[in-house]
């Protein structure tokens, strides 16, 4: 098996199960909306059910279109990922993570959209509980890394 695939398979499966596990301890331990302060004026551990995608975009959009939406969407995207990936170059390491982590992110993420309907968040950053930035999970973290290291090895001059 080529390495490529193994790093794809090592690091999407690391991320898949982090977030599914500290998913499963914050819906096992914590009450809907329950919050602990983890950091004071800073970062609480909030147990919260995303219904839209990122930072909650079309969470008010209607059931018949969501529910559909959010099954098709990340079908594709996770197909298109695969392609790309397939393309990919044994030596092109930052491409290969990026796509690792993106993919993991978004398993981890259509796993709970499939299981409840909704994405479990729980990571709640804010500023004296005033600015709030929209909760999230590790299944998001991985996904904004892998963005992030693919915008950077996108706009990378060229050797």
């Amino acid at each position: 098996m080529k390495s490529k695939y193994i790093l794809l398979v090592s690091l999407a499966g690391l991320v898949i199960v982090l977030d599914q596990i500290t998913k499963l301890l914050v819906t096992g331990h914590m009450e809907i909306h329950q919050a602990i302060e983890i950091i004071p004026n800073f970062a609480n551990l909030t147990y919260v059910r995303n219904t839209g995608a990122a930072f909650g975009l079309l969470s008010r959009a209607p059931e018949s279109f969501r529910i559909p939406f959010f099954i098709i969407i990340p079908l594709i995207a996770l197909t298109v990922i695969i392609l790309i990936f397939k393309k990919t170059k044994e030596t092109e390491l930052l491409m290969i993570t990026s796509l690792s982590l993106i993919l993991g992110g978004a398993v981890g993420n259509f796993i709970d959209r499939v299981r409840f309907g909704y994405v479990v968040d729980f990571a709640d950053f804010h500023w004296f509980n005033k600015y709030h930035w929209p909760a999230f999970n590790i299944a998001d973290t991985a996904i904004v890394i892998g963005v992030a290291f693919l915008i950077f090895y996108t706009l990378r001059p060229e050797k």
